[in-house]
């Protein structure tokens, strides 16, 4: 599906305060700049951001980062923001490729990976947020014994995403499963994003993985 451009996105984000402009800035001093010392967790590509300020809302003593690429995609996420904010809670208009370049080792707590974007020729292989390419990037990031989650509909992005976190040196894997919503055990506390929603709904199992930085 092609991405619908918004004339208004990118000045409206360039505007708002709940979009951090300069993020390269603040490297290294997130925590005493922007998150006061509450864990850091990320979402990349978070869509229009269901699932980001759902756990906002839910755990206030964490700080939360939305990172979306595509203005057009984060303005709709910044219009509910807009409506009702929340304090915990920051977008990034940011591509996934340069988080090393603003956020220093080990200041970030954990990285959500939600319905990401298959890439399914072989040649696009590297592209795919699960790649080692993009693995070796959260290490970077990620403190230790950190988590990595990532949930999908799609099984070769999910069988592909195993493999790699399989035969990465800075990443364990946990868990997993594929079908989330009838495992009791990885389900509890489960928020929904709204390609969950709308996938889950048709019948299509969702897969779910959790990885630890070592």
């Amino acid at each position: 599906m092609r991405l619908r451009n918004i004339p208004a996105a990118e000045p409206a984000i360039a505007a708002s305060p709940y979009c951090i402009k300069d993020p390269d800035q603040l490297k290294g001093q997130w925590n005493l700049s922007i998150s006061k010392n509450k864990p850091i967790h990320i979402e990349v590509g978070m869509g229009k951001g269901q699932f980001i300020t759902t756990l906002a809302r839910q755990n206030p003593d964490i700080y939360y980062l939305g990172m979306e690429q595509y203005s057009s995609v984060l303005y709709r996420a910044l219009q509910k923001m807009e409506e009702d904010p929340i304090e915990n809670l920051s977008f990034l208009c940011y591509p996934a490729e340069e988080l090393p370049d603003i956020f220093s080792k080990g200041e970030i707590e954990k990285i959500y990976l939600n319905f990401s974007d298959p890439w399914p020729k072989d040649r696009h292989a590297k592209r795919r947020l699960t790649s080692s390419r993009f693995l070796d990037r959260y290490a970077l990031i990620i403190k230790e014994q950190g988590l990595l989650e990532f949930k999908t509909d799609n099984i070769d992005l999910f069988r592909f995403s195993l493999e790699e976190i399989e035969n990465h040196s800075d990443f364990d894997l946990v868990a997993h499963t594929f079908d989330l919503h009838h495992n009791d055990e990885m389900n509890q506390g489960n928020v929904l994003t709204e390609y969950e929603e709308k996938f889950s709904a048709k019948g299509n199992p969702i897969c779910k993985l959790i990885a630890i930085k070592k």
